[in-house]
């Protein structure tokens, strides 16, 4: 039995093999699709853990300022220091298209603080901790946002595999088996119905060329016959 419901017909036939050349082909470029994609994913796993790993130590080294900043200022005092900064931050995000994957990047911009240091209070009041503390946050802030950004590409790559891998698996191991099997099953009902008509013809022009025989046949004994009627036989001297 065939893997699909058709009719066995020639024009069902040339229409599958349409259909199957084409799932070849959209089979191959969807595996070169998630070919590059796993590239692409690999390359952002090892960005994305480096950095990582650049962020967790600079976050490291900020919070231990912020404890030593912290034990040598008292906490009104710590607060009132960095409760109004005098930076603002907007961020901007855009997207851009890795293998038909809209992923996303982002840009910030700082305004205020023309001049001199963005420390938001004055360093005679405050400790050097909290300097340290402020300008290892400052530092690891782009790494962060790069890092956020890194992590939803490699979310959505990933998910983007997946997809490309399932559809892969349906056409390798499910829709081209169908259709070759279908194909096959028409072919050779196809064959079948051919050498079913070939043995017809070959029938038939045996009983036509019997027909044609006996006809023959009976037309020359009817001359034979009419010939032996009129015979005088032989003349006697």
């Amino acid at each position: 039995m065939p893997a699909l419901n058709v009719n066995p017909t020639r024009m069902e036939l040339t229409r599958l093999k349409g259909r199957l050349r084409t799932a070849s082909r959209g089979h191959k470029l969807l595996k070169d699709k998630r070919d590059e994609l796993m590239k692409q994913f690999m390359d952002v796993v090892r960005e994305n853990r480096a950095l990582r790993k650049k962020v967790e130590e600079g976050l490291t080294r900020a919070n231990t300022a912020f404890a030593a900043a912290a034990a040598v200022m008292s906490p009104e005092m710590l607060e009132q220091a960095i409760l109004y900064p005098r930076e603002s931050v907007s961020l901007e995000m855009s997207f851009q298209n890795v293998m038909s994957v809209n992923v996303p990047l982002y840009r910030f911009h700082t305004t205020g603080a023309a001049e001199g240091s963005s420390a938001p209070y004055g360093f005679a009041a405050t400790s050097g901790e909290l300097d340290d503390a402020v300008e290892a946050l400052s530092e690891v802030f782009r790494d962060m946002l790069r890092l956020a950004e890194i992590e939803k590409t490699s979310q959505l790559l990933a998910q983007e595999i997946e997809k490309t891998r399932r559809r892969v698996n349906a056409l390798e191991y499910v829709k081209i088996p169908q259709m070759e099997e279908t194909i096959k099953y028409i072919t050779m009902k196809l064959d079948e119905n051919e050498r079913a008509s070939t043995i017809r013809l070959m029938k038939v022009k045996d009983m036509l060329l019997k027909e044609a025989i006996e006809e023959r046949r009976g037309a020359t004994e009817e001359a034979l016959q009419t010939f032996s009627d009129t015979d005088p036989g032989p003349v006697q001297a």
